[in-house]
């Protein structure tokens, strides 16, 4: 049923998606898709929640900068392919509450999967003692979505490399570590 959802938000993005439409792509009839989901919201959020079931975790290249590259390179091939599930995704949450809240439980485990990545960086010596997790990585991925999804420009090549690239520079120098969040800090 999941892969029907998968393909129906791929195919036809958050306005086309239709109970009646996933199951006839599941090969179900349309009451058994109602009495389980009843709309479209309910279809997103076991999305949301089967996609945080899985086992993937981040590389470990030996490098903070290639674990960062890496990471970036997965993220660049899921929002450029044709058609892009994770920019639907990321639209349908705009539409939808449920949506939203799959996603944000979706990103929160998805940031404490690659916490890993900086407390190896720590324990190299590449970043001090104390690196936010959260803020480098979003400043490592953030790029990424503004281009790709936000102004919906092409992939440049070496776009994963530069937006991993500048958050190392940037954490190298004790960017993410200790201090406040806040502008007064």
């Amino acid at each position: 049923m999941l892969d029907a959802v998968r393909a129906e938000l791929g195919e036809r993005g958050f306005d086309g998606l239709s109970l009646d439409g996933v199951a006839a792509r599941a090969g179900v009839h349309r009451a058994t898709v109602y009495r389980r989901w009843r709309d479209v919201g309910g279809l997103l959020a076991d999305l949301f929640a089967a996609t945080g079931e899985d086992d993937w975790q981040p590389q470990d290249t030996g490098s903070l900068l290639g674990d960062l590259v890496a990471l970036n390179r997965e993220n660049v091939a899921a929002l450029t392919e044709q058609p892009s599930i994770a920019a639907a995704l990321i639209a349908a949450s705009f539409r939808s509450e449920e949506a939203a809240r799959g996603v944000r439980r979706l990103w929160e485990e998805r940031y404490a999967r690659c916490e890993v990545i900086v407390e190896r960086a720590v324990a190299r010596g590449e970043v001090p003692a104390g690196t936010d997790a959260r803020r480098l990585l979003v400043a490592a991925t953030a790029p990424l979505y503004h281009l790709l999804v936000l102004l919906r420009m092409p992939a440049e090549p070496g776009l994963a490399e530069d937006a991993a690239r500048t958050a190392v520079v940037a954490a190298s120098a004790g960017a993410f570590a200790g201090g406040s969040r806040d502008a007064d800090g």
